[in-house]
């Protein structure tokens, strides 16, 4: 049996909600701390993600996502916003294990290993694009749910040591 650098588990309990408009605005709605520039504020369950300057990803339980897509869209009412449960649209999976920082670097251009806590990394893993950030123990990846059998082969692939994919 081959050696693994570290655990690939799908998540599948997650909401996630697209967000667009004046950020301030969105993180007040959401009731959260706006998240920094290439950042992800986290409080509880919940995380609001910086996606680019004007677009935000609230990561949430998945049970609580209808009443927060409700409410998002009655709190940013009268303001160019956007409001889009994007759950369904994506993948999302652990790095979980003592070299889940070599597992990233192996498929993207990322010294995960030197990743702050709090910053989000919007990048391609294999051409593939995805969302990256620090979570206990390792990372969390999110990419497209079209190429989700995919992203989540190469992970696995990645993870075996010896695998002849070398770290960066």
């Amino acid at each position: 049996m081959a050696e693994h650098l570290a655990r690939i588990s799908p998540v599948t309990d997650l909401g996630m909600i697209a967000l667009r408009g004046d950020l301030a605005a969105i993180a007040d709605a959401a009731g959260m701390a706006a998240p920094d520039r290439t950042g992800i504020a986290t409080d509880g369950p919940r995380s609001l993600a910086w996606m680019s300057p004007d677009e935000a990803l609230l990561i949430l339980p998945a049970p609580q996502t209808p009443e927060a897509v409700e409410a998002l869209t009655l709190a940013l009412d009268g303001q160019h916003a956007l409001v889009a449960d994007v759950s369904d649209a994506r993948a999302v999976f652990d790095v979980i294990g003592p070299g889940a920082a070599d597992v990233i670097a192996k498929l993207a251009p990322v010294d995960a290993a030197a990743m702050p806590q709090g910053h989000l990394r919007r990048t391609r893993m294999a051409q593939v694009a995805t969302a990256i950030w620090r979570i206990e123990g390792g990372f969390r990846v999110i990419g497209f749910r079209s190429t989700g059998d995919y992203l989540g082969l190469i992970l696995r692939n990645a993870a075996i040591a010896g695998s002849g994919l070398a770290p960066r």
